[in-house]
């Protein structure tokens, strides 16, 4: 079984640029090609990630786990490519990577939407 989050965006143009220039995914699919509402299908290592801009697709603010490999070394690659960590200033964990009580290093992303990603790598 593979499970697919869909995240809900306000504008797909703004989203397609943030999850493809900043945070690396390929577009796959797109329907339509142009406006909203639209759904596009996105891919990173091989994982699909969904996004909708149609009114009935998730709800603003959502949160996603990611678990990766490297939080630091993405977090790295993340910020070269255009994230501003300090959008965030009282949420330490959206400035870098941090290690949790709970055992993992995790870093957060929000989306333009007000989605948040979280990157986890596990101990």
């Amino acid at each position: 079984m593979t499970l697919v989050p869909t995240m809900r965006c306000h504008a797909m143009a703004e989203a397609l640029a943030f999850y493809t220039n900043v945070l690396d995914f390929r577009l796959a699919d797109l329907w339509p090609e142009t406006g909203d509402p639209a759904f596009a299908v996105l891919v990173r290592g091989g994982h699909e990630l969904h996004i909708s801009s149609h009114g009935g697709d998730g709800t603003f603010g959502q949160a996603v786990a990611v678990l990766v490999e490297d939080v630091d070394a993405l977090f790295a690659a993340f910020v070269a490519r255009g994230l501003d960590p300090s959008a965030r200033p009282e949420s330490p964990v959206h400035q870098g990577p941090l290690e949790q009580s709970w055992g993992t290093r995790e870093f957060y992303v929000d989306d333009p939407s007000g989605n948040t990603l979280r990157f986890i790598q596990r101990r």
